[in-house]
């Protein structure tokens, strides 16, 4: 694992197509990741909830709420860069969302609730595509283009990365 707070499972790989295992093993990784995040969750009281997973970090609540945002994100993305051609799609302010009041005080059961319904789409969805449908592009306003299976690649680590933030910080605190 990284020594780098920020990474705890190391960096992304950034693949622009990946092989069917590399696929199948991504996919699966989507699939574990609500579970992953209950787990990592589980048991947690308010102040542990309200407690940065790092120095300048985001609070535990406040990593949870924003995988619903970015897995919202990541679902319309897919969708997008499956059913048009060359979509530009939009970057948003991770940081300013995480800040309003339904990242930062709401309970973390409404999102997690939400990552399981929209995991169990997204996957189905995935499973649903052709091999050429994963070359198919889209622009990120932010980084430019890139593949549906470069979107694939970045978010099955986003939700392990994320649950690892949470879990180091248990381990850490000895929670």
């Amino acid at each position: 694992m990284s020594l780098d707070p920020r990474y705890p499972i190391g960096k992304p790989n950034r693949q622009e197509t990946l092989t069917p295992q590399e696929r199948a093993a991504a996919i699966e990784k989507l699939e574990a990741a609500p579970r992953a995040l209950r787990e990592a969750v589980e048991g947690l009281n308010d102040d542990q909830l309200n407690t940065p997973y790092r120095e300048g970090g985001w609070t535990v609540r406040q990593v949870i709420h924003h995988l619903a945002d970015s897995h919202i994100n990541a679902y319309m993305r897919f969708k997008f860069a499956v059913a048009e051609d060359n979509p530009t799609l939009k970057g948003y302010d991770e940081n300013v969302w995480a800040a309003h009041e339904d990242g930062a005080t709401m309970p973390v059961s409404t999102s997690l609730q939400l990552i399981d319904a929209l995991h169990g789409r997204l996957c189905t969805f995935i499973r649903s595509l052709e091999d050429a449908e994963f070359q198919r592009t889209w622009i990120h306003t932010e980084s430019g283009p890139h593949t549906v299976d470069w979107l694939l690649g970045i978010y099955a680590w986003h939700g392990e990365h994320h649950a690892a933030h949470i879990t180091e910080l248990r381990k850490a605190r000895s929670w």
